[in-house]
Parts: structure tokens; C-alpha cells; sequence
């Protein structure tokens, strides 16, 4: 039992941050009332316990590395915590109360842009996630083994619709598909081919495929080497409050836009 003992002792041993991951009331209220002196922090969806220190969850990921690091990058967004910073994690793997603790080490690279990504974004965070997951997937598999690129534009969709025009008939037009429904995301990847951006609604719904999107382009600042696909959706935020997810045919990596800037850039196959 010392062995056991030695072994968690060294996991919480000198941390600077208690995170508990969707807490119940009485597992908050334990550590509330223990006056630690390490910092507790709620990491949730919602704050139902009504902590002091509160970090809010977008999604309650299935996978729970990918919970850790969207609450570590949520937290060094607050400034809550600070790299070489220690956290012990409180979190549930199985149904019922919590019954992992994780040690984590804050490292400024955890500052992803995920996080703002789901967080911010004016759409619904998993509808983002679909979108992304989607071009994510496009990404790694391509369209019958070559490279596509796809342009996705989410939120605020009447705005968007407004500065854009059809090149094509929009196959989602008298449609009420939502992204997310792997029929829908199959058909999402077979449009890919095409020119033109998808948009989509706050709530996922698919609004139009094949859009030329029109804003002005002056301004708008992306790296060289980006083409047109990545202005548009640099553009496109700039003028609306929508989110632009692209996948670049040339070097395969997804991006992400908000405001008129690169907020978050992935390689497929490393994610």
C-alpha cells in the first residue's frame, strides 16, 4: 500500500492548480472547503457548482486527453496558469465520480488556437467540431487517393449568403441537412471536388454549396504562399462574424479564420 501511496503522492506533488473536470457538487465542495493552497479550478461546461475559478469546457470530448488540453488552453487564455506551471487533473474516464488524476506540465505550446477556435466562434462549438472533423478527414484521405481543397464557412450565414454568389445549383437548398450526420458528411466530402465554399448555419444546417464568396480583399493580410481559397475565407470573416475553415490542396494543412486572421493551423495527419 506505501508503494501505492508513493506513487499517487508523486503525481499531485507539487502542483500549482487542482483542475476538476466537470465536477459534482460534493466533489467540488471537498476541495472548496479544504483550503488547498494550490489554486482549484472548474473545468465544465457550465459553472453549476459556482466556483471561483472557472474555465469553460465548449464539448464534453469522449476523449479525455483532448479534455485536458482544451481546459489547460482555456486556462492559459485567463491567465490562470503560465508555462512550467504544474496542474493535477481531476477527471472521469468511466461513468460516476471522477477516478483519474493526471499530471500535466503547462508548456506555451499547449496555446493551440483550439480552444478560441471552439470557445469564440459564433456558431455552435460542435458544429465546429463536425466541420472540422470533416475537413480533418478530407485532409488525411483526400478524394480517391489525390488532394483536395474545400473551403467551409460557418455562422452567420445570412451575411455570408449576401456577399456571395451561386456558381452552380445549390443541392442543399430546399434541404434541412445538418453537418455531422455521416450521410450528410459523405456528401459534404463528394462536393468537395467542386469549386466554391459550403456555408453553414449556427446550428449546422447546410445553407448552399458552390459559393463564390465576394468581399473585399484589400486589407486582408494572410502568409505568402496561401491562394485564393484562403483569402475568401480570410475575407469573408473579416466582413461577417463567421468562422472560415480551409483545407489547402497544396500542403494539405487546415486552417482556421476569424476575423480576418489565422487563429489555428493543423496537419491532418498529426492530429
Amino acid at each position: 500500500m506505501s508503494a501505492l501511496s508513493d506513487l499517487l503522492g508523486a503525481v499531485v506533488s507539487d502542483v500549482e492548480s487542482v483542475f476538476l473536470f466537470s465536477p459534482s457538487s460534493s466533489h467540488y465542495e471537498r476541495f472548496a472547503d479544504a483550503e488547498l493552497d494550490e489554486e482549484v479550478v472548474v473545468v465544465a461546461p457550465a459553472n453549476d457548482v459556482d466556483a471561483e475559478t472557472y474555465v469553460e469546457l465548449p464539448l464534453e470530448f469522449d476523449n479525455v486527453r483532448d479534455r485536458i488540453k482544451f481546459g489547460v488552453e482555456g486556462a492559459l487564455e485567463q491567465d490562470l496558469v503560465e508555462e512550467g506551471d504544474v496542474v493535477a487533473c481531476s477527471v472521469r474516464v468511466f461513468d460516476g465520480d471522477p477516478d483519474g488524476v493526471v499530471r500535466v506540465r503547462v508548456e506555451e505550446a499547449m496555446r493551440s488556437g483550439i480552444y478560441d477556435l471552439f470557445a469564440n466562434s459564433r456558431a455552435d462549438p460542435s458544429v465546429i467540431r463536425d466541420v472540422f472533423e470533416v475537413a480533418i478527414e478530407l485532409g488525411k484521405k483526400g478524394q480517391k487517393g489525390k488532394p483536395v481543397g474545400a473551403l467551409f464557412v460557418v455562422g452567420d450565414a445570412g451575411k455570408v449568403m449576401n456577399k456571395s454568389r451561386p456558381l452552380s445549383y445549390n443541392p442543399f437548398e430546399k434541404s434541412h441537412v445538418h453537418v455531422g450526420d455521416p450521410i450528410v458528411n459523405v456528401m459534404l466530402k463528394e462536393f468537395s471536388r467542386l469549386d466554391g465554399a459550403f456555408v453553414i448555419s449556427d446550428s449546422g444546417k447546410i445553407v448552399s454549396a458552390y459559393r463564390y464568396l465576394e468581399p473585399a480583399a484589400e486589407g486582408v493580410d494572410i502568409p505568402k504562399g496561401l491562394g485564393a481559397r484562403h483569402m475568401a475565407g480570410a475575407a469573408i470573416t473579416r466582413d461577417t462574424n463567421a468562422t472560415a475553415i480551409v483545407l489547402s490542396e497544396s500542403d494539405g494543412l487546415v486552417r482556421a479564420f476569424k476575423g480576418g486572421q489565422i487563429i489555428l493551423e493543423i496537419d491532418p495527419e498529426e492530429y
